[in-house]
């Protein structure tokens, strides 16, 4: 239901209010969509926008991707993109290395999810994004298929990573809190209604990006962005029992698993744990269900720098990366193979665990003790 209010300070105008639909709360306004973006987009990434936009006339089969095991920024980015391509006649399909996480599984439309497929689908398609990630790599399986099409690949990113991705237009802003913030900026340049279907995509995207609007990276920016998205309709609280009050019991047993390895080295300010061999198994958990366990490690007074490190297949070892204070885990991370922010980032080397660990610490314990 629509209801149009001339005062001023509600919907001044021909501005639109909803007052119930899907993914917003009843009884409560929201701005509809608007003409004018609330929150401007930066002159760099409106020209960046355009030229995305050239490689996307309708009818166009566009094939969506994200980093092995995807978060909320990939997958929210990405699902806010078929929305906003769909609305557009062309023809957007998602294909990830792995499949979406349950938690994240309430916002993805009915058939838009062609993961299972994917080697096809990116077979079909006319051009590729790629979103929150730079490097070929992290698209696992994905990344020889997206390689050898021969289309153009897009990239929608904040990360810092040197980009391995074939040619394409790049919408790349490190400076950005996520790439559902430049997803955004994307479509308010563009002139592209950001609906509540949207909107709620983005939002979990920056909502889990930041931490809950927790982190370092939490901007003003990020916080107006965020208060616009909520004028279109998305209900906070409903998204915060989704994405954070749902856990199934297999995440918390894991959690309790993995915190049992802690150790702590109280005079470099450095911590971390591991996760034990099987205890995704064991707990019927997924790679998605470690998710924020490093921040319980980064959490204990006086530690500058955890880490959780995780035994992958092939022999390969997952290092996830958190810093506090001036350290910076993307310049770490570098030095491993990998990449990501200055507070968050990660890396996967060479295995077997016990190897792995001795050289990613022996590299931290050398960063932590030099006096600049």
């Amino acid at each position: 239901m629509i209801a149009r209010e001339g005062s001023q300070g509600k919907c001044a105008g021909t501005r639109a209010c909803l007052t119930r639909h899907a993914g917003g709360v009843p009884g409560r306004r929201y701005l509809g969509a608007v003409s004018n973006p609330a929150v401007s987009p930066p002159p760099d990434r409106a020209a960046a926008a355009r030229a995305i936009a050239a490689e996307l006339p309708a009818g166009r089969r566009v094939l969506l991707t994200t980093h092995v095991n995807a978060d909320g920024d990939g997958t929210g980015s990405e699902v806010a993109m078929w929305h906003l391509l769909a609305a557009r006649g062309l023809h957007p399909l998602i294909a990830n290395p792995t499949g979406i996480p349950d938690r994240f599984a309430f916002l993805v439309p009915p058939g838009a999810d062609a993961s299972t497929r994917a080697a096809r689908e990116i077979e079909r398609a006319d051009v590729i994004m790629v979103l929150d990630i730079g490097d070929l790599g992290r698209l696992g399986s994905l990344g020889p298929l997206v390689a050898g099409r021969g289309v153009p690949v897009a990239c929608i990113d904040h990360h810092v990573s040197p980009g391995t991705l074939p040619p394409g237009p790049r919408l790349v802003a490190p400076d950005a809190t996520a790439t559902a913030e430049l997803v955004y900026d994307m479509a308010t340049a563009l002139g592209w209604e950001i609906t509540a279907d949207v909107a709620r995509a983005l939002y979990v995207g920056i909502l889990m990006d930041t931490g809950g609007f927790r982190f370092s990276n939490t901007t003003a920016r990020a916080l107006r962005v965020a208060a616009a998205l909520l004028e279109r309709g998305v209900d906070p609280e409903g998204i915060y029992e989704r994405v954070y009050a749902s856990a199934p019991e297999g995440r918390v047993r894991l959690t309790g698993d993995v915190l049992q390895t802690l150790v702590v080295e109280r005079e470099l300010g450095l911590a971390w744990v591991t996760v034990p061999p099987g205890a995704l198994e064991r707990h019927d958990a997924t790679p998605d269900d470690l998710d924020g366990i490093v921040e319980f490690p980064r959490s204990i007074a006086g530690v500058r720098l955890a880490l959780m490190f995780r035994q992958l297949a092939g022999g390969r070892v997952k290092v996830s990366l958190r810093s506090v204070g001036d350290v910076n885990v993307a310049v770490l991370a570098e030095r491993l193979g990998g990449g990501g922010h200055v507070k968050a980032a990660g890396a996967s080397v060479e295995g077997p665990l016990a190897t792995a660990q001795a050289r990613v610490l022996a590299t931290v314990r050398d960063y932590l003790s030099r006096p600049d």
